[in-house]
């Protein structure tokens, strides 16, 4: 009964050297969205980027690969994920270039655009790629765990690479880093399989990629807006109505075309719908412990941009011990459900480790060991997510299936990021003004400090009930059973043998 999965798995002897290239692919994505941060308050004094126009620095980036990623697993899908992925290569380490070589802001936002963009068809062929490279499921697991660390962990690798850049040579390098990372993936070129294409001539559903990617576009703008305009502001309240309107209107046209650009039954099944779902829940929790701990870190505690990288390095460490240490060994041997559910539990009481963090916690004592949880947990979380995203799914879809759980993580990143950093917002402004008349010139230092601390505690609240409440739906809807030796179709994650 193991012969058609061996036979699958030896079609490509040097998937273990793929395996490599690929992974590397998806640092540089991950490593993108936290390094740049790091950069640009260096970047915006260089280049004399308003405060109002610097956000778009980074939003030019989220609104192009969230909006464009179903779009570009459809285009792997139908003229080859290999050759989708080394075009997405070349051209994100060439808007990389031109960023770096910015003498200006349109220059710089135009090559975060396109760098988003090529993102876009980078990132679900290189999921799809690892879906068609391991099959059998013991294998299968190994690499989506590191994948699975990679997709949870880089984030933070950035943050210390970003330090290091900024800090001992220039914003340009947190850009040109991209380039040699991006060169040495395009190796991969010689161990990938050959391309299979969709049979007969190639029609892409034009209506349901202008809804889908209007849709996300409005979707993606309306909660980077939020954060600086409100959610009650009529722009946000429009935009978000807007994108409700169209991709809703893009379900109804996916359900009655021939060729849709997303099949309904990608996201139908329970455990690939389940996967989506704790992907995209699970990144509110860890972009509120990104995005706070690295406000507290630096504007409470007064750490260095480098420092505050270095103090993230114990997550990545966490997040390579949950994913490729222990789900990587109990993706073949238990139901999904059984790691991802308690991922969730574990982040959400290391992301509640932090509500009672104030001015004088140690970083010992009142960091740590949320980082650890939260880092353990993502571990356990991304790695089987990751698997099932490509569940069941046939070799032809596998690309609009990795593109999904892509999408998922990027809206559920812009809509957590933007509601927390509202609340904790609100937080803070409330308690200043309820000290205003207390407040001395000697003590409006701590004062504000504590008033923004106080803004993370409630934001902390809200991100770890989110995390509880995701862990709860998943346990519930992720019926998947144990896996069996038998992988099912090429592409598919472990299945029963008789449902391949």
């Amino acid at each position: 009964m193991s012969q058609p999965s061996e036979a699958r798995s030896e079609a490509n002897p040097r998937r273990w050297l793929a395996l490599v290239f690929i992974g590397l692919a998806q640092l540089m994505i991950v490593l993108d969205i936290t390094i740049v941060n790091i950069a640009l308050p260096s970047a915006q004094k260089d280049l004399g980027i308003s405060d109002g126009d610097r956000q778009w620095v980074i939003t030019a980036y989220t609104l192009a690969f969230g909006s464009l990623l179903l779009l570009g697993g459809r285009i792997a899908d139908y003229t080859g994920r290999k050759r989708t992925f080394l075009i997405g290569l070349l051209g994100f380490a060439g808007a990389s270039a031109l960023g770096g070589a910015a003498s200006g802001f349109e220059v710089l936002l135009a090559a975060r655009a396109l760098q988003g963009a090529f993102a876009a068809l980078l990132a679900p062929s290189a999921l799809s790629l690892l879906a068609v490279n391991f099959t059998e499921p013991r294998e299968r697991a190994k690499a989506f765990g590191i994948f699975g660390a990679i997709a949870a962990g880089g984030g933070a690798i950035g943050l210390v690479v970003g330090g290091l850049l900024t800090e001992y040579l220039d914003w340009r390098w947190c850009l040109y880093v991209n380039v040699p990372i991006a060169v040495a993936a395009a190796i991969s070129w010689s161990v990938l399989p050959p391309d299979t294409r969709a049979e007969g001539r190639v029609r892409f559903d034009i209506p349901g990629v202008l809804l889908a990617v209007c849709g996300l576009v409005a979707v993606v703008y309306g909660c980077s807006e939020a954060e600086s305009k409100g959610w009650d502001s009529r722009l946000v309240t429009g935009l978000l109505i807007v994108g409700g309107v169209l991709l809703f209107a893009f379900v109804m046209v996916e359900r009655s075309v021939a060729r849709p650009l997303l099949p309904l039954r990608v996201v139908a099944d329970r455990a690939r719908g389940s996967a989506y779902l704790a992907v995209g829940l699970s990144v509110v929790g860890m972009f509120a412990m990104f995005l706070f701990l690295t406000y507290y870190m630096q504007l409470v505690k007064g750490y260095s941009a480098l420092l505050t990288g270095v103090a993230f390095l114990p997550m990545t460490g966490a997040v390579l011990i949950g994913a490729g240490g222990v789900a990587s060994r109990l993706i073949p041997k238990v139901p999904p459900r059984l790691l991802v559910a308690p991922g969730l539990l574990i982040a959400a009481a290391g992301v509640a480790l932090l509500v009672p963090l104030d001015v004088d916690s140690s970083y010992a004592a009142g960091v740590l060991p949320a980082e650890l949880l939260v880092g353990f947990g993502m571990g356990l979380v991304m790695a089987p997510s990751m698997n099932y995203a490509t569940h069941g799914v046939a070799a032809g879809d596998a690309g609009v299936a990795s593109a999904t759980v892509n999408t998922a993580q990027q809206i559920g990143g812009s809509i957590g990021t933007a509601m927390l950093n509202t609340i904790a917002t609100s937080a803070t402004s409330d308690y200043m003004a309820s000290h205003a008349r207390r407040m001395t010139p000697r003590t409006a230092e701590a004062t504000a400090k504590t008033g923004l601390v106080e803004g993370f505690s409630h934001a902390f609240v809200v991100s770890s009930s989110i995390l509880v409440g995701a862990a709860v739906v998943v346990a519930l809807l992720m019926n998947t059973p144990r896996p069996v030796r038998e992988p099912g179709a090429e592409g598919a994650a472990p299945l029963p043998a008789h449902m391949g």
